[in-house]
């Protein structure tokens, strides 16, 4: 191998011929190079050759403060990926810009971690990842504002509002206050149901951090973050299931989407009684840079 190259390595699978010499022949990564198998054990590490000046690890540690870059190189990870799943192989995604010396690193990677890698592949096989986000979109109906002034009746200009008391202005804060209170129980109550109700249909789940963010933004309040590991065969149900949600969750104040099949990122990793986890605490990685000069 050119000593000005390094291997960036996408996905850990099965070398028991799922994985066809067709569906790596134009398949190309994050730097337009092609992708090819480095095979061991048993096992296979898709990889692609990349420079080093580029992919070595002061290289990487700017590169990934550049979003720009970082959604470029996402998009190039997660397409090598999405190709060796839609081909039917059990895959293992590794984290983004993770980057070997040569195949003796990748070699010695599959060596090193063949109990823990192998595990993974017998409890994914045969399933995906599906996402799901609930957003809290407030009551259909606001009580209007008030603007002020009584309404007008005939001519002439509005009477003036009397002034409010400081005594009635509490009671309107509290008032406030309890509605918006129970408005968000609501929407959490709806979250719970929905993830209650897809976890009835999953494997697996994963419960992440809520996205943080202004209430009244876009989205709304983020009230759930949700992986869902779901076997291939009952893919259907299971997003005919999120569908009917979807339909009904308005009438809660919440908004559902749903986004996959993904290969199974969230699960990738050891098994955890955990209820959070992170999406790049795959199975087989090394940290950006470190198995690099």
């Amino acid at each position: 191998m050119n000593h000005e190259e390094l291997l960036y390595a996408y996905a850990v699978t099965r070398d028991d011929g799922t994985l066809g010499a067709d569906d790596l022949e134009t398949l190309t990564g994050v730097a337009g190079e092609p992708v090819r198998p480095v095979r061991h054990l048993g096992l296979t590490t898709l990889v692609g050759p990349v420079p080093a000046a580029g992919f070595d690890e002061a290289a990487l540690r700017a590169s990934l403060e550049d979003i720009a870059w970082l959604e470029k190189a996402a998009r190039a990870h997660q397409r090598v990926i999405d190709a060796v799943t839609a081909g039917g192989a059990c895959v293992l995604p590794l984290r983004l810009a993770t980057v070997y010396r040569d195949e003796t690193g990748v070699r010695r990677m599959l060596a090193d971690r063949h109990a823990q890698l192998g595990a993974a592949l017998d409890r994914l096989d045969g399933c995906v990842e599906w996402g799901v986000k609930v957003h809290a979109i407030g009551s259909a109906a606001q009580a209007p504002a008030a603007t002020g002034a009584r309404p007008r009746s005939g001519m002439g200009p509005p009477a003036p509002r009397a002034a409010m008391s400081g005594r009635d202005y509490l009671r309107s804060r509290a008032a406030a206050r309890h509605a918006d209170e129970e408005e968000a129980r609501r929407e959490d109550e709806a979250a719970r149901g929905i993830h209650a109700a897809l976890t009835a249909l999953a494997e697996q789940t994963r419960i992440y951090p809520l996205r943080q963010g202004p209430p009244a933004g876009p989205s709304g309040r983020n009230v759930l973050n949700a992986a869902y590991l779901v076997r291939r065969e009952s893919g259907d149900r299971f997003t005919s299931a999120a569908a009917g949600l979807a339909g009904l969750a308005p009438e809660d104040g919440v908004r559902l989407e749903l986004t996959g099949p993904w290969a199974p990122y969230s699960f990738a990793g050891p098994a955890t009684s955990g209820s959070a986890t992170s999406r790049s605490a795959t199975a087989g990685q090394s940290t950006a840079g470190e198995d690099v000069p």
